[in-house]
């Protein structure tokens, strides 16, 4: 009888050392490469394009979420490399419970039984750990493949933005280069078109513009945030947002917008309009659910 349950023990732990642990099952050093290659690219192109081109940026943060899951995921396999071995070099420095050993092994038989018990509780404790194993390899062979198509999508939005290089250009030229004037900091479009809207639309949360310090248009007097609420818009503050957000639209040509940001969403006039979903940036504020932000050329 317990020849059997020391041979059930041994069999269980040498399933658990033999699960299969693949090198590398989540983003490599090449794939950790490409992305920061692609990143500069996109910032050398958000700068020739005067502003931050949502599109790419919505993409690059995709494939820079996929990578890090990646690479968690392959932390936790690091980790999961380690038990095992601790298990092996338990396994090796204890020596393995054959029928052999057991009817010639010269421990005193409480020892023995000790020694079967430690492995019992060791077989006990790890046995699901081969599971949770197995599961974490499939789920780091999804995170490694994810994070390539991620990338992929990158290099396809550069090169479309890049080709659209000549329209861009075109709008660029249309509405001249302003540098910020008077004492706000903004741009005499910014200002413009902060004084159309307060003109047309209540703003009783007020309006919040230059942002000494900021690398993106809040810190190049070409940006407003106009507080549609105190928290998540909702009921007659989430339709203003929605006929502010519309107006934008609607007389950016004249107005000179560059982009709107609004509910989760961006409207960019350089990638071809219409809304396009941003990926979620953590709070009410960071995916624009309270404000409306505006940008211009």
């Amino acid at each position: 009888m317990r020849i059997t349950r020391f041979a059930g023990i041994a069999v269980v732990l040498a399933a658990l050392l033999a699960v299969p642990l693949p090198p590398s099952a989540s983003a490599d050093p090449g794939s950790q490469a490409e992305l920061r290659k692609l990143t500069k690219q996109a910032a050398q192109l958000n700068k020739l394009y005067r502003g931050q081109i949502q599109s790419l940026e919505e993409v690059r943060i995709q494939a820079k979420k996929a990578t890090e899951t990646a690479d968690r995921l392959k932390s936790q396999l690091a980790n999961a490399r380690g038990d095992v071995a601790g298990i092996a070099a338990t396994s090796y420095m204890t020596g393995p419970l054959d029928n052999i050993q057991l009817f010639t092994n010269p421990m005193e038989p409480y020892q023995l039984l000790g020694q079967a018990a430690n492995l019992r509780y060791m077989a006990d404790e790890r046995t699901q750990r081969v599971v949770q194993i197995q599961t974490l390899i499939k789920k780091a062979a999804e995170a490694k493949k994810a994070s390539d198509q991620k990338i992929k999508e990158l290099q396809r939005e550069l090169k479309t933005m890049q080709s659209k290089r000549r329209d861009v250009e075109k709008l660029l030229a249309k509405y001249g280069f302003q540098t910020p004037t008077g004492g706000e900091g903004l741009t005499q479009r910014m200002t413009s078109v902060k004084i159309t809207v307060m003109q047309n639309f209540p703003m009783p949360y007020g309006v919040g513009c230059l942002r000494p310090g900021d690398p993106g248009e809040h810190g190049k007097g070409r940006a407003c945030d106009f507080m549609m609420s105190r928290g998540m818009a909702t009921g007659a503050d989430a339709d203003r947002g929605d006929a502010l957000a519309e107006y934008l639209i609607k007389n950016g040509a004249r107005l000179g917008v560059m982009y709107i940001i609004w509910k989760q969403r961006y409207y960019d006039i350089r990638s071809g309009g219409g809304w396009d979903p941003m990926s979620d940036r953590g709070s009410i504020t960071a995916n624009h659910w309270d404000h409306v932000h505006v940008s211009v050329f």
